[in-house]
């Protein structure tokens, strides 16, 4: 697929993490044994894929910002977010995660928590190793666990919060007398989790009461490694936050321009779908992109967003989510006056448009199919050529194989006739039902490299099995449509899905026994 990283095409077929870091110009798969071990100067790509009792697979990708990483690759991380919704149908909802400003979804991944790891300057590596052998962490949050790194001093402890502190021979996890028993037991968990991955299970581990010292030998422990107890002061009442914004903001995105719009009363029919909005909410940030608008301009708009998040000063304090036309969250349709209800928009019309937008941007005449009876029939004149869709190659059928079609692929067809003297050729994407995602990914593309080889005026569209118009049946002189395939692809994937048997020969005169491996 033109403009999205190979490394994305195929993914999100089944459930699960699939986790990407940033290196440089390109991502590196990172190894489910390293999920959750996030370093704070990268960045990285997250998907995550359910699967919904009705066998609908949906698709949330979240792009995480260490607190220490570069400009460059917080915007590379945009992009490639961009680049793996539309690898996905352009159907997915994204989130820009920044460190320690997580959202419980994204931490819901990583059990028992996220920890993300702070490399230490080259200068640091062969110093003491006294200060590393000492961590502290505050954990918080009820439903899911919130850890985050704070400096080994008295001075970060609290009444509110629950503290681990791990040393070399014992873990100790520090209780506020304020703090609530729900995030006490996910604080106990995190504890385990260090045991088991930082000790080998080889520790011990001591638990603190805020406020208990008479005879517990743990407590003088613990408070000997700040060198001494001394009182916790009280907790201060948390200021009232006031609103950074009394209004919102709507900007539309023009080349990385953005241009304010009136924002009083928000109404649903002031999005177009052939452009994207930025609408500032002063807590979140959405994003909202067209149901037209190419990949490359989604890059583009994804750019926007992080220089507006910059240029404000709030990339830490703020929560930003992409949004795709049609697929829109809850949040961010309570800030317009009126949406609309839900009008399920069928496959075929929303892929229909999304490929007269990228045809048109390449220069193609792209005419609509009418679904109803042409009024006007092309020349039945005409040379046909059809071609067979294989791992990304073409094979041009014969006369007598152009008109059959099998299910499990996909073809390219070429109509080409005289009119008025002048050479037209009309392209269609056929798309068998049952038809595998490698060939179906690859076919619009060399759909476009035929069109681009031909003299006169091309036409491309795309026709899904049961969905194809009078005008595509009129070019044949006879077609069936077979079960089955002939691709390599099609024949590989029936293969791997179909149930082995181990055939014995039996010596009795009642033949074969089978038995199902």
């Amino acid at each position: 697929m033109k403009g999205v990283d190979e490394a994305f095409l195929g993914v999100g077929d089944k459930p699960g993490l699939d986790v990407w870091c940033i290196v440089g110009s390109s991502l590196v798969p990172v190894a489910k044994s390293q999920h959750g071990k996030f370093y704070s100067r990268n960045c990285y790509i997250i998907l995550n894929t359910a699967e919904l009792k009705t066998g609908v697979r949906r698709h949330h990708v979240h792009y995480w910002v260490g607190e220490e990483a570069k400009e460059e690759d917080c915007l590379m991380a945009s992009d490639k977010a961009v680049e793996l919704d539309a690898a996905l149908g352009s159907n997915t909802v994204q989130y820009r995660e920044t460190q320690g400003e997580e959202s419980d979804k994204f931490l819901s991944y990583f059990k028992p928590c996220l920890i993300p790891v702070h490399c230490n300057p080259p200068s640091h590596v062969e110093g003491s190793g006294h200060k590393s052998s000492r961590t502290m962490f505050r954990c918080e949050g009820e439903h899911v666990a919130r850890v985050t790194e704070v400096p080994f001093s008295r001075s970060s402890l609290d009444h509110k919060g629950v503290f681990i502190v791990d040393t070399t021979s014992k873990i100790f996890i520090f209780s506020g007398c304020n703090s609530s028993v729900q995030t006490r037991a996910k604080a106990l968990d995190v504890v385990k989790h260090l045991k088991e991955n930082r000790h080998s299970g080889r520790c011990e581990i001591a638990a603190i009461e805020d406020g208990k010292l008479v005879g517990d030998s743990d407590a003088g422990e613990f408070w000997n490694l700040f060198g001494g107890y001394a009182p916790i002061p009280r907790d201060l009442p948390e200021a009232v936050r006031e609103e950074s914004m009394s209004s919102k903001k709507l900007f539309w995105i023009n080349k990385k321009i953005l241009v304010p719009m009136e924002a009083h009363l928000l109404d649903r029919e002031i999005l177009n779908s052939d452009r994207s909005y930025i609408l500032d909410c002063g807590t979140e940030i959405f994003l909202w992109l067209g149901m037209t608008t190419l990949v490359s301009e989604r890059k583009t708009s994804a750019t926007a967003l992080e220089d507006y998040v910059h240029s404000q000063g709030r990339s830490l304090s703020v929560r930003t989510v992409v949004v795709s036309e049609g697929h829109e969250t809850v949040d961010f349709k309570l800030h317009f006056q009126h949406w609309p209800k839900i009008v399920e928009i069928k496959l075929y019309d929303a892929g229909r448009e999304k490929v007269a937008a990228i045809f048109k941007h390449q220069g193609y005449d792209v005419t609509e199919i009418p679904e109803d009876k042409p009024q006007q029939l092309i020349s039945c004149n005409g040379h046909l050529k059809v071609w067979l869709v294989d791992r990304g190659c073409t094979t041009l059928l014969s006369t007598e194989e152009q008109e059959q079609l099998y299910t499990g692929d996909c073809y390219i067809i070429r109509y080409s006739y005289v009119e008025d003297g002048k050479d037209y050729h009309l392209f269609f994407a056929w798309y068998g039902k049952n038809s595998i995602k490698e060939d179906s990914v690859a076919t619009a593309s060399l759909m476009s490299s035929l069109a681009d080889s031909v003299k006169g005026h091309p036409v491309v569209a795309q026709v899904f099995e049961g969905r194809e118009p009078d005008l595509f049946f009129s070019i044949f002189k006879s077609l069936i449509i077979f079960k089955g395939g002939r691709s390599a692809a099609y024949k590989n994937h029936v293969l791997q899905n179909r149930p082995c048997y181990w055939i014995a020969a039996m010596k009795s005169t009642f033949g074969l026994d089978y038995t199902q491996m």
